[in-house]
């Protein structure tokens, strides 16, 4: 199949755009002189620079049935640029009900979510084992039952393209901020739940102990939601003696991109800033509990997963829930010195 204007249906979590990053790659490889623009929600576009897409289309209306006025405009206004193919990486119904309104002519997606008459081309799922377990897999192979790309390729870690230019940007982004340091940085939320967050004391001490072995500061990320939980991780930080920065809610996907490709070394739980700073080659420490570090881990020989499994939470089936209904006893298990410890060693390893 040969395309020349081909519209990308972005995901809409942060982690799954990410885990994309190696589909949109080998759309690229084998397009490369395709026009290739990816509709993309407002939160996740600040991932694709011109390295993987030519043109970003904003998706600001509301999910489901919602908004459908504004649906038929969209529709209307991407039948007007002419794609001649469609990839669906999302997964939901609306994506194929959207370009089908649009008349795009081939429409290629995973048959689920009842789309399949939306559809030119019904990929099936991939049953449990057909394919690698890590979600990055999921978005290759659809390319694959596509007739995209001709084979499954080995991917070992994913990579956001541009690391030195947004190493560069991150560092300038902290030099206007007043630091004249290197930086230890903290994601300690998550979307999905709390049964996926470390507790925020740990993360101040093992912070404490990697930034007086760095000589750094520590800065501290997360959502405008999760601005109190920072700050507390700040103010315990600060209290140790070591300059520290609540970030949440103060910088934009780019901006935050920018600034974890500039940390020495990046703590946090399983988030779509995990992806994030794995992705950008930062040494990256995830602490996991109840959700599956095969399927959705990090990649790359500078990420490690710390994970205690537990009997409510054993390994290799976590417990996948958004809330501990009990003592949180998988988090619990992990320590300070743990994750401390296993941060300076994935730093001496970037270093060699």
């Amino acid at each position: 199949m040969e395309f020349s204007r081909i519209l990308v249906r972005a995901t809409n979590w942060v982690g799954d755009a990410v885990m994309c990053v190696p589909a949109l790659e080998a759309l690229r490889a084998r397009y490369p002189k395709a026009h290739i623009a990816a509709l993309a929600r407002p939160w996740v576009a600040g991932l694709y620079g011109k390295e993987l897409v030519d043109e970003l289309i904003p998706y600001t209306t509301a999910k489901g049935w919602k908004e459908l006025g504004a649906k038929r405009a969209l529709a209307a206004e991407l039948r007007g640029r002419n794609f001649d193919a469609a990839i669906l990486l999302q997964n939901a119904f609306e994506a194929a009900a959207l370009v089908w309104m649009a008349g795009i002519p081939v429409r290629i997606g995973y048959a689920r979510d009842g789309r399949s008459a939306l559809l030119t081309n019904r990929i099936a799922v991939p049953r449990t084992g057909e394919i690698p377990v890590h979600q990055r897999y999921y978005y290759l192979e659809l390319l694959r039952r596509a007739q995209i790309i001709s084979a499954l390729p080995k991917v070992d870690q994913i990579r956001l393209p541009g690391l030195q230019r947004l190493r560069s940007e991150g560092r300038s982004l902290l030099n206007a901020r007043g630091w004249d340091k290197p930086m230890v940085g903290i994601s300690p939320g998550s979307a999905y739940g709390t049964a996926k967050r470390w507790l925020p004391e740990r993360f101040a001490q093992s912070a404490v102990v990697l930034a007086q072995q760095l000589g750094a500061g520590v800065g501290v990320f997360g959502s405008s939601d999760e601005t109190e939980l920072c700050a507390a991780i700040v103010a315990q930080v600060q209290q140790a003696g070591v300059s520290a920065s609540n970030f949440a809610g103060a910088t934009s996907l780019a901006e935050f991109v920018q600034l974890a490709a500039a940390a020495e070394v990046f703590l946090t739980n399983d988030s779509g800033a995990m992806h994030i700073a794995s992705a950008l080659g930062v040494p990256t420490i995830a602490v996991f509990g109840a959700t599956d570090h095969i399927a959705t881990g990090p990649t790359g020989a500078l990420a490690r997963i710390i994970r205690e499994p537990v009997d409510c939470s054993p390994y290799p089936s976590p417990c996948l829930l958004r809330e501990c209904p009990i003592d949180h006893r998988c988090m619990k298990a992990v320590s300070s010195d743990e994750v401390a410890g296993e941060a300076w060693d994935l730093v001496q390893l970037r270093r060699q």
